[in-house]
């Protein structure tokens, strides 16, 4: 490919040819290859430790955290609520929870198109907990060489030795990472309280076996199988980026053709590549980012780390490997603005502001009025009609409340009267009320079938407020 000066645009051919994947020069992933990746350090490398660091830190203390007596985020499964800062969410709120999710999916579309893959190097949880188990393995086996030289010598004392530590120190990280999730859905105290006294009940065991064994198959063994042969990120991906999108590339330009260089400058025909094939070694996928965008590339940018060491030890300048656009790397100018990444931008702004809209309007009450079907009217001696319903009110807030119940939109002058065993009522949170609401009008009138609101009013609350429509029937 020839090279273009800067600022350039390079045309669609030769940005499809470096976005493209040499059939020929890369070998398919075998499953049974184990990749023994090599330790590097950088600012990449301490980026990621930092954004794992956090990850974790939030991962591992949410559940133990309590506001005002409760926990911000719990899932109760069998009570059947949900608990998220501060809010209590029902089954009937999975309108809220769809909506959430098609948010989520248009963020990734949108963050996939502009940033590529850097969730799966920096957030993606199999890569944060992947990254820990891998180094756990480096401080008892050693490095990279080290590590294969043991899996490949036969089994003795140190090996069984070694071997045995490591896989004990896993499955107790293993059952940890799987405690910490089954406590956002089992209160974290009471988690702890039923392990240390043997009281877990069958569910909290099959589940805490269930996790502890998938941490401990995905991120201690399989490892970098899950982002390569399951995950379908990285094959969906390739219809979410373009030519634009943020990736980490080879400048082919400039490091073509390879040979061993050194600071003195021989093979002055040569470019700046040294053919050193670090990028490989420490790449936890163990592809060769040179042979240009690879779905098996998960965005971590250790190869970044590694060759940037690699020409500053030679004199050169960083950056042969770096986060780039396929059209950057071909001698072009990156549009960060453009079609795709408008339209993606757009439907999430208006699929939030839709979700935010609903969830504050929110009422955290429901009402549910019932006409007496045993009879549509009594008529009373003095000339009174009366109608029966069955009032059901659930309180869906977080707190306790008293609830004002009253009718409107009868004519005035019919004297309707409202007869309950208590009013205000008193409904705890996730209770729901039920019982009869008799209404009374004075007299008769011609029109038959009387439409009225019943509303039903918290006291301590104005916000919380449900009104439905019932009818009243003469006779």
């Amino acid at each position: 490919m020839q090279g273009k000066g800067p600022g350039t645009l390079a045309s669609k051919a030769q940005v499809q040819v470096m976005m493209e994947i040499n059939e020929i020069e890369v070998d398919s992933y075998e499953l049974q290859h184990k990749v023994y990746a090599k330790k590097v350090r950088g600012k990449f490398r301490n980026l990621r430790w930092a954004a794992a660091g956090l990850l974790l830190l939030i991962y591992f203390i949410v559940p133990w955290l309590k506001v005002d007596g409760r926990h911000p985020i719990l899932f109760d499964v069998p009570g059947r609520k949900f608990y998220v800062l501060g809010s209590v969410y029902w089954p009937q709120d999975v309108f809220y929870l769809a909506l959430l999710l098609i948010v989520l999916v248009g963020v990734l579309f949108i963050f996939t198109a502009v940033a590529g893959r850097l969730w799966c190097g920096y957030a993606c949880p199999q890569s944060v907990f992947t990254d820990i188990f891998i180094s756990v393995e480096r401080f008892f086996e050693g490095s990279a060489s080290k590590r294969q030289k043991l899996d490949d010598g036969s089994w003795g004392a140190v090996k069984i030795e070694k071997k045995a530590a490591k896989h004990i120190v896993w499955l107790a990280m293993s059952f940890a990472i799987s405690f910490t999730f089954v406590a956002y859905f089992v209160p974290a105290e009471l988690l702890l309280e039923r392990v240390m006294t043997a009281t877990l009940t069958w569910s909290n065991i099959f589940w805490l076996l269930f996790f502890t064994v998938s941490v401990y198959t995905f991120c201690a063994l399989w490892r970098e199988l899950i982002c390569l042969v399951p995950c379908p990120y990285g094959r969906f991906q390739s219809a979410l980026i373009d030519a634009d999108t943020l990736v980490i590339g080879y400048d082919a330009k400039r490091g073509e053709p390879r040979g061993h260089k050194s600071r003195e400058g021989d093979n002055k025909g040569s470019g700046d590549c040294i053919d050193c094939s670090l990028c490989v070694q420490v790449c936890p996928t163990g592809i060769d980012i040179r042979n240009g965008l690879q779905c098996e590339c998960i965005g971590c940018a250790l190869c970044i780390d590694a060759c940037n060491a690699v020409m500053c030890k030679t004199g050169r300048s960083k950056g042969l490997i770096r986060y780039s656009s396929m059209r950057a790397l071909s001698g072009g100018v990156t549009k960060v603005v453009r079609p795709r990444v408008i339209a993606y931008t757009v439907c999430i702004v208006l699929l939030f502001g839709f979700f935010a809209y609903k969830l504050y309007s929110r009422t955290p009450l429901e009402m549910q009025i019932l006409r007496d079907r045993s009879a549509l009217y009594i008529k009373g001696a003095d000339g009174s009609i009366t109608n029966v319903y069955t009032l059901r009110v659930t309180n869906m807030d977080i707190d306790d409340h008293k609830y004002k119940v009253s009718a409107a939109g009868l004519d005035d002058s019919l004297k309707v009267r409202l007869a309950m065993g208590e009013n205000p009522i008193t409904v705890k949170s996730g209770e729901v009320y039920e019982g009869l609401v008799v209404l009374r009008a004075g007299r008769e009138i011609e029109r038959k079938i009387n439409r009225l609101n019943f509303i039903v009013q918290s006291v301590d609350d104005k916000a919380l407020r449900a009104v439905r429509d019932a009818s009243f029937v003469m006779p």
